[in-house]
């Protein structure tokens, strides 16, 4: 394969400099420095190509790409993992950025420049990430709490205020589901609701922030989104829409008073049921084909299409948000794709301004043309050897 230009980010982008592992995963201890562009992972699998990236996401978000807890991301028979990275142009300022896991102690530790985060919401942000997979099709495929996810960790990158009033409502949430649960399933009334009557207000206020910042989010991204789908050459009518509490065009006052009013008019059921009906919790991101749901009526390759360009949609809604590119980490996303679709996301994610870019492929021949430019690095058996 002739190697083409090599790829570059646009300035304003997060880069990672140089990657440390101990412990993590497959990886005893590794080192990996990375231009400015980014490295393309060549090995066969099961050799640690993918481990290398949840690495690299685990420090934007301080949690595992796959859902893996803590404890199962230390390498057999160690007693905790640590990740380090040394970074340019992040959003945060940060220059280096530590996360680790001691299984001892079930304690995670994350430093931003060498002082202790007191609170993970602190540091989540320094290394923005965005990961394609062949995966991701269950975000078309999956049920809506798959959909939920990615809106509430895509606009908690964009949106350090969304942030923490998803955490300010979860835990409300959490508080007044055990409240009901209480109750034994017994519908009943006067001051044997007051407990769960008492976890409203902060409920109805943070809830009424996220679902402001996502229906802001869902009526710029429709029109977006279906002219990604376009560009990447699906030609049937494919629309984005959230099907949500509340009024649409609704503030966040209206809203709080609106959800506030929901409780107290459901706590009742709520109590019955043990778990609280209606909010943020329960909206839906939805994806229609010619006005169906997509994930019934959808064929394979729509749906593929579907989910890869929800992730280009993540990348612009966080380029635009934080004013930085953020990282593109693709896992082998064009396995499934043929070569003029393939070629024609990687031109969308270079004309939308990406980040630096590591590509995770078996063999070098499965390396796009767009970015045969990248230096390459083989991955066996969690070891690491740069191409000379």
């Amino acid at each position: 394969m002739t190697p083409g230009p090599v790829p570059r980010p646009q300035a304003g982008a997060v880069r990672v400099a140089e990657l440390t592992l101990t412990s993590f995963r497959n990886y005893a201890r590794a080192t990996l420095r990375l231009p400015a562009a980014g490295v393309a992972l060549l090995g066969n699998n099961g050799h640690g190509k993918t481990n290398l990236l949840e690495a690299i996401y685990y420090l934007g978000l301080f949690r595992s790409a796959r859902g893996a807890r803590d404890k199962d991301l230390i390498r057999f028979g160690d007693e905790g993992f640590h990740i380090a990275a040394q970074l340019d142009g992040s959003p945060r300022g940060a220059l280096r950025v530590a996360a680790g896991f001691e299984l001892a102690t079930q304690k995670k530790r994350v430093t931003i420049d060498g002082v202790d985060a007191t609170r993970l919401s602190d540091a989540i942000g320094a290394a923005p990430a965005v990961l394609f997979s062949p995966g991701d099709v269950a975000l078309v495929r999956g049920a809506p709490t798959e959909r939920r996810r990615f809106l509430d960790v895509m606009l908690s990158l964009a949106d350090r205020h969304y942030l923490a009033a998803l955490q300010r409502y979860r835990h409300a949430l959490a508080q007044r589901n055990a409240a009901l649960r209480t109750l034994g399933g017994q519908a009943r009334s006067g001051p044997a609701l007051d407990a769960a009557a008492a976890f409203e207000p902060a409920l109805a206020e943070a809830g009424a922030t996220m679902l402001v910042a996502r229906h802001a989010w869902a009526t710029i991204s429709a029109p977006v989104y279906a002219a990604l789908l376009d560009a990447i050459g699906e030609r049937t009518r494919v629309s984005l829409t959230l099907k949500r509490a509340g009024a649409a065009h609704a503030g966040v006052e209206a809203l709080r008073s609106w959800l506030l009013a929901t409780y107290e008019a459901q706590r009742s059921d709520d109590a019955r049921r043990g778990t609280t009906h209606s909010g943020p919790h329960r909206d839906e991101l939805q994806l229609l084909l010619d006005g169906r749901d997509l994930r019934s009526f959808g064929s394979n390759g729509q749906q593929r299409s579907a989910a890869i360009a929800l992730r280009m949609l993540e990348a612009q809604t966080l380029l635009t948000s934080l004013g930085i590119a953020p990282l593109l980490l693709l896992d082998d996303p064009f396995a499934e794709l043929d070569a003029e679709r393939s070629a024609s996301i990687l031109s969308l994610l270079r004309d939308g301004g990406h980040g630096q870019v590591v590509l995770a492929v078996p063999r070098i021949e499965d390396i796009p043309r767009a970015l045969t430019g990248l230096p390459t690095v083989r991955v066996e058996h969690g070891t690491l050897a740069v191409d000379e």
